[in-house]
């Protein structure tokens, strides 16, 4: 078996949590392989990773759902390109049999996925451990050629980071409460009702806490929905940063010096987790164990109706009740 691999791709489809649940894979990599090129191919939409993760070297971007034909042209096409790169390793998540088949193709000498159907094709098969935080489950793939101990999600942020004026480090709480609308086009919902919202923000805010309400163009309707409520827009300790953050890495800068950070599954949480800023993570039919590391600074906050988790596992989308959004703001006022 090669000992040391040079120019390393890595293989990881869906939304930049995916990605930096990917993070550590690559770090790991990187620390073993101090020499290696690292090239990660993921969706366009996802392309802002590299803003949080200063192991990758290059990103390939392919857009693998495009239309209904064209998302195969765009496998083919990236097989064909990757074909005459001179990888000697690549590492590719997904439990999918087309996994194994598209690695084939791609003619790289050690190729490592998880086993499926087609996983004979591979050099290495790696036990697909589903029930554990999906960072750990990631991590296990790279078993084969990399023995560097898994450590969570970590962004590195800019210590030297300015706040906007009036803001002080340790002084105020970020708020998210949105989710991508690919997600709700989907009819996945993983958000409470606008009301939890308006009750949560004016109970902290009564309480004294300041409050940074943020959002970005996804988001645009539940927040403006928020602002109008004047209780809320109007008071001294409310600030209003919906798509003011300049980027992904903006926003990982800005949730560091908060003193702490409220959120739903989504991005915006996850990179909450890569900051280690105190954590309050909203959960309604996605699983808690599989997106949020055991840790006392990452709070979950849940309705326990006994049908949830159910999302991926059982159903491919909320049902029509979706009570596990039926929760308490009051839960994190107790708790904050």
């Amino acid at each position: 078996m090669q000992k040391d691999y040079k120019n390393i791709l890595l293989i990881n489809w869906g939304g930049i949590g995916d990605e930096i649940l990917f993070m550590p894979v690559i770090k790991s990599l990187k620390t073993k392989f101090k020499e290696a090129k690292i090239t990660l191919a993921l969706e366009p939409r996802s392309g802002s990773i590299s803003q949080l993760c200063p192991y990758i070297d290059e990103l390939i971007k392919v857009d693998i759902k495009e239309g209904k034909f064209k998302k195969y042209f765009n496998t083919l096409k990236f097989i064909l390109n990757v074909r005459k790169r001179n990888f000697d390793l690549v590492i590719s998540s997904g439990k999918s049999p087309l996994v194994a088949i598209m690695l084939f193709l791609t003619g790289i000498k050690t190729k490592i996925g998880y086993v499926s159907k087609t996983s004979n094709l591979l050099d290495f098969k790696v036990e697909l451990k589903e029930n554990q935080y999906a960072a750990k489950m990631y991590h296990d793939l790279i078993s084969p050629v990399c023995e560097v101990e898994y450590k969570n999600p970590e962004i590195c942020c800019d210590k030297n980071y300015n706040l906007p004026e009036g803001l002080f480090e340790g002084e105020f709480i970020a708020l998210h409460p949105g989710v991508s609308k690919m997600s709700i086009s989907k009819n996945i919902f993983k958000c409470p009702k606008l009301n939890f919202w308006e009750n949560l923000i004016k109970e902290l805010l009564e309480k004294g806490e300041k409050v940074v309400l943020f959002g970005t163009k996804d988001d645009k309707d539940l927040i403006e929905k928020i602002i109008e409520n004047k209780e809320i827009s109007n008071h001294k300790n409310f600030v209003n940063y919906f798509n003011k953050t300049k980027s992904l890495l903006d926003m990982a800068n800005f949730f560091a010096k908060a003193k702490a950070a409220i959120c739903v599954d989504s991005a915006p949480m996850h990179v909450a987790v890569g900051v280690k800023v105190k954590t309050f993570a909203i959960f309604g039919p996605t699983n808690e164990e599989k997106l949020l590391p055991k840790d006392e600074n990452f709070i979950v906050i849940k309705n326990n109706v006994p049908c949830r988790p159910c999302l991926w596992h059982k159903r491919g989308y909320n049902c029509e009740g979706s009570e596990c959004l039926d929760i308490d703001y009051k839960e994190i006022i107790s708790k904050i």
